[in-house]
């Protein structure tokens, strides 16, 4: 009776588990979407409403976040040519043409990842008896800035054909 007994409330809370995990998945997919909408509406105070600056941090936060977000421009711009290239040519790429397109795309995202270090390394860097901002609060901003950069990747490869061979 006792093993029934285990095993039933066994079964119970890994159903209740389940239900749980299947919520949140569909909460992070419904926070994905709102973060599209709210990012698409007005980054920068989307952005000061999550991370919740103090005047001081925000003083000297959005410096350091509005030259990164130049840097990933920049970047965002070299992607963007690289892949309107592929969409307007006709026909296949030649090789030569594929490799130079392979090299712009990895240099972008280099350009992207040296971005992000150079911002991390500002963020955090220790001044006067404290650092730039609390290290959690520039974590939560790389996270942040990783799920938007993530549903801009899906968009750009949702919508971008797969290059063709000669």
């Amino acid at each position: 009776m006792k093993t029934i007994l285990v095993t039933v409330l066994f079964a119970a809370a890994l159903s209740a588990t389940q239900l749980v995990l299947a919520q949140d998945k569909a909460a992070d997919v419904t926070d994905m979407q709102a973060l599209r909408a709210a990012v698409r509406a007005d980054k920068k105070a989307y952005v000061a409403s999550v991370l919740k600056l103090t005047p001081a941090e925000a003083k000297r936060f959005w410096p350091i976040y509005d030259t990164y977000q130049r840097e990933l421009e920049a970047a965002n711009r070299r992607v963007t040519l690289a892949v309107e290239a592929v969409v307007l040519k006709e026909g296949s790429l030649t090789n030569l043409y594929a490799r130079s397109l392979a090299n712009e795309l990895i240099s972008a995202d280099e350009a992207e990842v040296k971005a992000r270090r150079k911002l991390y390394t500002s963020l955090t860097r220790r001044v006067p008896g404290r650092t730039m901002l609390p290290t959690v609060k520039v974590d939560r901003y790389l996270q942040l800035e990783a799920k938007i950069r993530a549903f801009q990747d899906y968009d750009i490869a949702s919508t971008i054909p797969l290059v063709k061979e000669k």
